[in-house]
């Protein structure tokens, strides 16, 4: 995909995500030939799946896509809706349709349900998890530099003793860490899956072409996370009380940020597994060639 192609298909994501959201929004992706790409040659999956979970976090729309990202990698059919781990231990799923309000919904922005049926959840904790970590590791960061945006734009038109608020250090400290922390974690999602390959040590036999590109997808996923949680506390003191209102936009990307960081392990939970996985190795494989 040519950088032409890349424009024209971001202009009509971008288009179809900020007219529709939820399960009006899956069929137009579907129109628009998501199954396509993802299904299609690697380096294009790589490039459409970066591109469409980053612009569905910038938009705000949502739809089930990460069911079909997890269910190609299974080889399972594209569609179904297939359980999920979540944060603490307990399991999901994302539903294709609008849910009512219960006490299973975690939150009335996503149709991710709590799951009380556990027969299923043996098989799926089997289920590959490191696309679909990647996939939400770039929602992550559309969400991040979405509530960035609004951060900059009230910084700018928010005065305060004659001058805009972003003339004073703290301000734009806040916001300078914030962006550091996104571009941090975009640079550890662009380590594709081949770039983490490392050769096996002498002695072990690790790690296999299999443990890094998970370690490196893990990694990858908890930045995002990581980088969005810090997003939205900065970008929150930022907007002061503007960004507690719920007629602000602010809220609702927060309130998604935290939703998908503890989608398929949290950023604090991710973390750990890797400080475990680089115990048992006894050494930091390199996962990214600069």
């Amino acid at each position: 995909m040519d950088t032409a192609e890349q424009t024209l298909l971001t202009d009509a994501l971008r288009k179809t995500m900020t007219t529709s959201t939820g399960p009006n929004l899956y069929p137009a992706l579907c129109a628009l030939g998501w199954h396509d790409l993802l299904t299609g040659p690697a380096d294009t999956a790589e490039i459409a799946v970066a591109l469409v979970f980053r612009l569905l976090g910038e938009t705000g729309a949502q739809a089930p896509l990460i069911n079909d990202v997890v269910a190609h990698a299974a080889g399972r059919p594209l569609g179904e809706s297939l359980p999920l781990p979540f944060t603490g231990g307990t399991w999901v799923r994302w539903s294709h349709r609008d849910l009512p309000d219960t006490e299973d919904l975690l939150d009335p922005g996503l149709p991710l349900l709590r799951l009380g049926d556990t027969t299923e959840l043996p098989a799926a904790a089997d289920l590959p998890k490191n696309a679909a970590r990647r996939a939400l590791g770039w929602w992550l960061v559309g969400s991040a530099r979405a509530m960035l945006a609004l951060a900059r734009t009230h910084a700018l038109e928010r005065h305060q003793f004659g001058r805009p608020v972003a003339g004073f250090q703290a301000i734009r400290h806040r916001l300078a860490e914030t962006l550091v922390a996104i571009e941090g974690a975009e640079a550890a999602l662009t380590v594709s899956p081949g770039d983490a390959h490392q050769p096996a040590h002498p002695d072990t036999g690790s790690p296999r072409p299999e443990e890094s590109e998970a370690l490196s997808a893990l990694l990858a996923k908890a930045a995002a996370g990581r980088a969005a949680l810090v997003t939205a506390r900065n970008c929150q003191q930022v907007l002061g009380g503007t960004g507690f209102t719920s007629e602000h936009e602010f809220h609702r990307h927060y309130k998604r940020a935290l939703m998908l960081d503890g989608l398929l392990g949290s950023s604090r939970e991710l973390t750990r597994e890797a400080g475990a996985t680089l115990r048992n190795l006894g050494y930091a494989p390199r996962l990214a060639h600069l």
